[in-house]
């Protein structure tokens, strides 16, 4: 089977500059562009989703609903892709977060983020499994997972059972893998491709 990770377009906090995580801020137009500039490239060059699967937090649902519509697929919302909890820090100016919870010397990985909450590493990581659990169960043989850069990474990071690698994400940059689990057999087809992006005329190009 193939997934493919995508992460959502630009959202609010990404402009405002804060902590995002659980803070629910919904796309910007620059991001609804970017949703529907991907979909019309997959009518061109049609990627054979037969399931999408999404995060229920507004930036990552509206930009499946785009996408949805424009491959004739209802995303299924799964709670377990939302993104990291970070508690307290939601919302929060990196300065801001810094000053209320500064960063410890150390945090082991049973430990919340924060005094006042958040989710442990090993949270995390037990969620990322079960909503890559579901997946790999669906039946598909193609499946699209549209939400964040911190829990696709901990998705990616159980299928290559490596958490020293870091995968980039851009704005609806997407990455696509070839898995096969009877023998557990990963191929790596594509790592935050844009190709929707990638015209120099375009002025979301980058």
């Amino acid at each position: 089977m193939n997934i493919t990770f995508l992460r959502h377009g630009r959202s609010r906090a990404d402009d405002e500059g804060v902590h995002e995580g659980r803070y629910d801020s919904p796309l910007t137009n620059v991001g609804r562009e970017q949703a529907q500039l991907l979909a019309r490239y997959w009518q061109t060059n049609p990627p054979n989703f037969d399931q999408v699967v999404c995060s229920p937090l507004q930036r990552a649902l509206e930009t499946a609903r785009i996408l949805g519509t424009a491959l004739a697929l209802e995303p299924r919302i799964d709670s377990d892709w939302m993104e990291f909890d970070n508690g307290p820090l939601a919302g929060l100016t990196r300065e801001e977060a810094l000053a209320r919870y500064p960063i410890p010397a150390a945090r082991g990985r049973f430990d919340a983020l924060t005094a006042d909450g958040g989710e442990s590493e090993a949270s995390f990581h037990r969620r990322a499994s079960s909503a890559l659990e579901r997946v790999v169960q669906g039946g598909g043989e193609h499946v699209l997972v549209v939400a964040h850069g911190g829990i696709l990474n901990a998705a990616l990071h159980e299928l290559t059972r490596n958490d020293r690698v870091r995968f980039a994400f851009g704005d609806t940059g997407f990455t696509t893998v070839a898995y096969h689990p009877p023998t557990e057999s990963l191929r790596v087809l594509g790592v935050n491709q844009q190709p929707h992006l990638t015209s120099e005329s375009h002025p979301l190009a980058r």
